[in-house]
């Protein structure tokens, strides 16, 4: 592996971005055999091949995707060395390519501007997805930091917590329950309860939560691919739903949405900003990561209560201390 040279590297990148040599060859300024030619001695050194001929193109074999590992972990420092370097000359600017699962996106790009205020040098390139399309983004390489409630076990990570993430049972403000307290578990188990797909961190949590009813959440469950559409859903009266407290604030203050008062809710969580562990982290990186845990939570979506108007009663500085935890 020592001869390996960043071209034959980032030869096996644009092949795989573009899936023909011809294209990848257009992208690096280079001729189709002289591509070939990186591959075919890439290929020789490690020893297996890297690619499988298609009707869709080019794909990776087994050892073409550990190459292609090894590739972007190394693109990855190198930008991070040019990031260190700029600071040692004191630049305080670079890049970060910041991922954020669905539900942060409530709240990501009011993290971003603030951070930028501070840092207007450095340019943040956001990524919003499911959760199984953060986590692969991270793994690959293809994103710097992700902002998630529940980090990955499938690679090492660096997980560093920077703010409360309540999730809440919803339902609009003529429902029957919208009145009730201590409402059970059976009792909900009555309703529809309109849920995310699977892989979903808050799908996960609802699951934990009725794990002592085998099927009684598949019973009586609709499934929805995104926080918009269940809201939709739920204002539409079609059923009650399990979600992000951060996802709403706007919702319940209009009036269109309630918080159900119901036991052992809200179930509290946690928000992350996550990095891998074995790559080198740019200056830039560093500053972000320092900002959330000094002011990531003030820029949370706030909900003044996680209950009904009535339900404890009295002013908000009587209220529970979980509850307080959301105000500024």
């Amino acid at each position: 592996m020592r001869n390996l040279t960043l071209r034959q590297l980032r030869s096996v990148q644009a092949i795989v971005r573009h899936r023909t040599i011809a294209a990848a060859a257009r992208q690096l300024g280079l001729t189709a055999p002289a591509v070939t030619l990186q591959i075919k001695q890439l290929e020789d050194d490690v020893g297996l091949p890297l690619f499988t001929r298609t009707n869709d193109g080019m794909r990776l074999t087994a050892a073409g995707s550990a190459v292609l590992n090894a590739a972007n972990a190394v693109e990855t420092s190198l930008r991070a060395l040019g990031d260190e370097v700029g600071a040692i000359k004191g630049v305080r600017s670079g890049t970060i390519r910041l991922g954020a699962v669905s539900t942060a996106k409530y709240f990501a790009p009011r993290l971003i501007a603030a951070f930028r205020q501070s840092f207007p040098d450095i340019e943040i390139k956001l990524t919003v997805g499911n959760r199984l399309a953060i986590i692969a983004d991270l793994k690959e390489y293809h994103s710097d930091i992700a902002l998630m409630g529940r980090p990955p076990v499938e690679f090492p990570v660096t997980a560093t917590f920077f703010g409360d993430h309540p999730l809440v049972m919803i339902a609009p403000p003529d429902h029957p329950l919208a009145t009730m307290r201590d409402i059970s578990r059976e009792r909900l188990l009555e309703e529809t309860i309109i849920i995310r797909e699977p892989g979903s961190g808050t799908r996960s949590s609802l699951e934990i939560f009725f794990a002592e009813y085998p099927g009684g959440l598949e019973a009586a469950s609709a499934e929805m691919g995104s926080n918009e559409t269940i809201k939709q859903a739920v204002m539409a009266g079609l059923g009650i739903a399990f979600i992000s407290a951060h996802t709403i604030a706007f919702e319940v203050e209009m009036g269109r949405l309630v918080i159900l008062d119901v036991a052992d809710m809200p179930i509290r969580r946690k928000w992350y900003g996550v990095s891998r562990r074995e790559r080198m982290t740019a200056p830039a990186e560093i500053a972000f990561m320092d900002f959330l845990v000094q002011r990531g939570a003030r820029h949370l979506p706030l909900i003044d209560r996680l209950y009904p108007a009535d339900s404890h009663g009295g002013a908000p500085e009587q209220l529970p201390a979980e509850e307080r935890l959301l105000r500024p």
